[in-house]
């Protein structure tokens, strides 16, 4: 797989973006996607997942309620709607492959590779 994503930039606290991630080099719809952030000086952080189909999909509770992922197999392409952005969201975000997966007590555990370049997403007044 070999994904691009593009939408970043500066935005101001409560504000909105809206990520893509176009995707190529594999069957897009056979697999389940995920967004991935790392902020500076952290580690890397998934955001939110999406099944091959869209129809299931998983939230970091840092981003619950205030991120939609969704995906349109026909143009190979993932989103990430971000509304509410809050400094902390501030991140290169990537979008990636999912591995492998499990959900133990109602918590997702994701392994994913692949990952494009990123873009930025920066949240500050």
């Amino acid at each position: 797989f070999q994904f691009v994503e593009s939408g970043g930039g500066m935005v101001q606290p409560g504000g909105s973006l809206r990520l893509s991630c176009a995707a190529s080099g594999s069957t897009f719809s056979n697999y389940d996607l995920i967004w991935v952030r790392q902020a500076p000086g952290k580690g890397p952080e998934w955001v939110s997942a999406i099944a091959s189909n869209g129809g299931r999909t998983y939230y970091a509770w840092s981003v619950k309620g205030r991120f939609t992922i969704s995906r349109d197999n026909a143009k190979n392409t993932l989103y990430l709607q971000m509304n509410a952005l809050k400094p902390e969201d501030t991140a290169l975000y990537y979008c990636a492959r999912v591995t492998f997966s499990r959900t133990l007590g109602g918590t997702y555990y994701p392994e994913y590779d692949d990952l494009g370049q990123g873009t930025q997403v920066t949240v500050s007044s």
